[in-house]
């Protein structure tokens, strides 16, 4: 068993896109949108902050209290989408319930939208055509694949997760590089039978520790994007969608949690921010 060593993937990416701005001086900037008091939104927002300054990008952040209508959003993503120094744009989800995500992310110019969630770009991905850019996790996920040599062609991989910002992208790149891909989520009956066929596992469910050790095969590959926090005894502690401990005596590679794929997913907004400009 080996452990994907993100945090390394990560930081050599991002070493690779501070030397490029830095050599070719370019001045990217990401605009992001934060609603709410969402203390994990806010975590996430400073960790983008802070990786944006030590490569070079600045990341904008505009704050919105809980009880923002949406047409304020909306009309502060179109003055961003006509703003010729801002090169990306991104929506942090969730959003207060109030708010429309689907109308919100859909404002911006897919040309800027460098978390590669509007209908435009994830139509092109679904569709086998060229996006402007790719959702962060996904592409971070393909990112980890190639840099420790894991075939994808003629493998069987089950993706667990039909988001459209995890499970329908991934599945879809997958595809691309001709996996056979089967997409499950915790409704699927005889779901421990699909995860036993997998070669490469995905698992983005959201639902801690849901798969065993027991469901998978000798050898399978495994990502775990799940971010999940459980107690245990008297702590606070974060768990992935895979039970690590019984899941490492089956795999070949396995990601960790915490340390898992949310370096990558940075890396990747980062690089998206790059080529935005």
């Amino acid at each position: 068993m080996r452990i994907i060593d993100e945090k390394k993937v990560s930081s050599e990416l991002l070493k690779e896109i501070k030397q490029k701005i830095e050599t070719e001086k370019l001045n990217p900037k990401l605009a992001v949108i934060l609603v709410g008091d969402n203390p994990a939104s806010h975590t996430y927002v400073n960790i983008k902050q802070k990786r944006g300054k030590e490569i070079g990008i600045n990341v904008d952040v505009i704050k919105y209290p809980p009880s923002v209508k949406q047409e304020e959003v909306i009309n502060k993503i179109k003055e961003l989408n006509n703003d010729k120094d801002t090169n990306g744009i991104i929506v942090q989800l969730p959003l207060p319930k109030h708010l429309n995500e689907e109308e919100i992310t859909n404002t911006i110019k897919p040309e800027k939208d460098v978390d590669g969630l509007t209908f435009y770009n994830l139509g092109r991905l679904f569709a086998g055509a060229k996006p402007y850019f790719l959702p962060c996790t996904p592409a971070g996920i393909m990112k980890l694949l190639d840099y420790y040599n894991i075939p994808l062609k003629g493998k069987k991989a089950v993706v667990i997760g039909r988001s459209n910002i995890v499970g329908k992208p991934v599945a879809m790149l997958l595809l691309s590089r001709h996996a056979t891909v089967t997409i499950c989520h915790s409704r699927t009956i005889n779901l421990e039978e699909e995860i036993k066929q997998g070669d490469i596992i995905v698992a983005a469910v959201g639902k801690p520790e849901f798969i065993k050790g027991e469901c998978l095969k000798k050898g399978v590959i495994v990502i775990d994007v799940g971010i999940n926090r459980i107690k245990k005894g008297d702590k606070n502690i974060l768990v992935g969608d895979v039970e690590f401990e019984s899941a490492k005596s089956k795999a070949e590679y396995i990601t960790p949690v915490p340390g898992g794929v949310g370096p990558m997913t940075v890396a990747m907004l980062m690089h998206n921010t790059m080529h935005a400009f």
